[in-house]
């Protein structure tokens, strides 16, 4: 009998987007658990809590029938937490062309600090993968009905549009 494969999937998830989603849908067919990881960074202003962002992330794995995804918060360096929870591999989800410089130094810093820990880097699929959370905050401020229906897990939409009326009604 093998041991249990584990992943580590961090993020802000500040909120979860269907880009993200594509990355964890991958990713929990490829190990047995996947762990998607909210990390707490005191140098951002996040529009949610750790704990919603959590609670938006098991909403949307249960809308798609992941029952090998958890999800829980971290502070301090990712390769340190995965480590921890005795993860060998760190799943990076990437947009191509931004993000894959500064993905590259930090997977480099990580094997430095934990050699026995991998990063795999999964890219969106196509139509997905110039979202962020940052554009969702944007499109959000505009309040068109049904934009964020093409970016967001259905469980999360609500809350979205409750937070950018908040944010915008200043």
């Amino acid at each position: 009998m093998s041991a249990q494969t584990l992943a580590v999937y961090p993020g802000t998830f500040d909120p979860i987007t269907l880009g993200h989603m594509n990355v964890v849908s991958r990713a929990s067919k490829l190990f047995d658990k996947l762990v998607v990881a909210v990390g707490v960074n005191g140098e951002k202003t996040p529009w949610f809590s750790p704990e919603e962002r959590c609670e938006f992330i098991r909403g949307a794995a249960a809308e798609l029938g992941l029952d090998n995804v958890e999800t829980t918060t971290y502070e301090g360096l990712t390769v340190r937490f995965a480590k921890s929870l005795g993860a060998r591999v760190i799943v990076r989800g990437v947009r191509p062309l931004t993000d894959i410089p500064a993905e590259l130094t930090l997977m480099m810093a990580n094997r430095r600090l934990e050699p026995e820990v991998e990063t795999l880097f999964l890219i969106a699929d196509g139509e997905l993968a110039h979202v962020s959370s940052s554009l969702i905050k944007e499109i959000a401020g505009a309040q068109e009905d049904g934009a964020l229906e093409a970016f967001l897990p259905t469980s999360v939409i609500e809350a979205v549009r409750e937070k950018a009326r908040e944010k915008f009604a200043r």
